[in-house]
């Protein structure tokens, strides 16, 4: 009974709506279309529900106000229905009529999240990553820009999760870093198509700076798969400059920690040298003094002993574990050990224009064999420019003049020589004269 008088309430209702449409009334026809939604809602028809959002978006010369309308209606009844098939099947039918349709498509691109999002629970990452990748929301006008990166970002976290890093790296170039230092005061509201605006973000969407926080731990999941530790840091970095993290102690203390790990970690180029030379003029540093210690060892010019700085810094590094970010990584005890060997080879290669094989060895505290392969390692890195001779056990830090060079420096001696002889000869005369002119008084 209950459902002859729902189908007859339909039935009423579609020739009131057709009337409406007829006439080109738009307030009229998403009136309409809206109670009919909302009669089958209250009557839990679900599968009712579904055939008549069908059916009213397909009738002739449909006004897009009542789609749109129709759609937004059903989206609130997502999270009523009873079940994850229900909710599923409604999701579907949603999608597909709002598939195409300029006017609906951040409806659309809410309904996939949702879906995905409902996939992912299922355990489905893969399905949920396709998902998620249809939808390009950087070209939509009218959604709002924390919504838009909140939406690739949790693309990216998809191909993560299911490592598909070359993705993730393409998705991620969609946001520029920049974006997250915009003032949010300044930004303008741009119209789109007559007098619609860009829309407000939903509730659930993090602030600009939440976002940034997410951006950022999302790039250090990815350059920890390549262990790029210059970039790991500079993303913490990032973090370390975010205006909530530096007022909390609890917080920034783990992420200076990572930050002077990573630094120690990153191959000597002249932007580690400058985040180096950096985090340790800041203030934070000294609440940290044995890290302190650890990047000024890594200034100076002297040669350090490995052995005694792993039994220094070995909790320490174990401690990493428990912090924020979890472990460095399995490398990174050897990669660390690789970075101090290359800071005493380029000290030793300061003080010593040529130095024996097996002094270099013993200073490095390795053997011939390991010396010689770091210096090469580091030779093809173009990071040091040296010569071994092996059969003399020589290694020669001097890079080998081009001919040019050679005969424009002898061309510059000449003539400062030239020039010494002729400041001579003048000073002689000077003497000579005043010498003389003495003699006549």
């Amino acid at each position: 009974m209950q459902e002859e008088n729902l189908d007859a309430a339909i039935e009423s209702l579609l020739n009131v709506e057709k009337q409406m449409r007829l006439a080109g009334d738009v307030a009229g026809t998403k009136k309409a279309v809206t109670d009919i939604v909302e009669l089958c809602y209250k009557a839990r028809a679900w599968k009712t529900l579904n055939d008549q959002i069908v059916l009213l978006s397909k009738r002739r010369g449909q006004l897009k106000q009542a789609v749109t309308a129709m759609v937004q209606q059903a989206m609130q009844y997502i999270d009523e229905t009873p079940d994850v098939d229900a909710r599923i099947e409604l999701i579907k039918t949603l999608n597909s009529v709002s598939a195409g349709k300029i006017y609906v498509e951040i409806e659309r691109a809410r309904l996939i999240k949702k879906l995905a999002k409902i996939k992912e629970e299922q355990g489905l990452i893969a399905e949920a990553a396709d998902l998620m990748q249809e939808i390009a929301v950087e070209t939509f006008g009218a959604m709002a820009k924390t919504e838009k990166i909140a939406f690739i970002l949790e693309q990216v976290r998809l191909c993560l999760d299911r490592q598909d890093y070359v993705r993730a790296q393409i998705l991620s170039r969609k946001i520029s870093p920049r974006v997250f230092d915009a003032d949010a005061s300044k930004e303008k509201k741009k119209p789109k198509e007559g007098d619609n605006i860009v829309e407000e973000a939903p509730a659930d969407i993090p602030s600009l700076l939440e976002l940034k926080r997410i951006y950022y731990e999302l790039m250090i999941r990815y350059y920890s798969h390549n262990n790029d530790y210059l970039e790991i840091c500079r993303s913490y970095k990032a973090i370390y400059d975010i205006p909530s993290v530096k007022e909390d102690p609890a917080q920034w203390i783990p992420v200076l920690r990572k930050i002077c790990w990573y630094l120690v970690l990153s191959p000597h180029d002249p932007m580690q040298s400058s985040l180096l030379n950096s985090t340790l003029e800041d203030k934070n540093i000294s609440e940290i003094p044995n890290f302190r210690l650890l990047l000024k060892q890594l200034v100076t010019m002297e040669v350090i002993q490995w052995t005694g700085l792993w039994e220094m810094y070995k909790d320490e590094f174990e401690n990493e574990k428990n912090m924020l970010g979890g472990s460095l990584g399995a490398k990174a005890a050897e990669d660390l050990k690789l970075r101090i060997i290359e800071h005493n080879i380029l000290v030793v290669s300061k003080y010593y224009s040529r130095i024996t094989l097996k002094r270099l060895a013993d200073l490095l505290c390795l053997s011939l064999q390991e010396a010689e392969k770091h210096l090469s390692d580091m030779v093809v890195s173009k990071s040091l420019v040296a010569k071994i001779d092996r059969p003399m056990g020589i290694v020669c830090f001097q890079t080998a003049k081009d001919s040019n060079d050679i005969l424009n420096s002898w061309a510059m001696n000449l003539e400062k020589l030239l020039d010494l002889v002729e400041k001579s000869c003048h000073q002689i005369h000077k003497e000579t004269m005043v010498h003389k002119a003495v003699l006549k008084a």
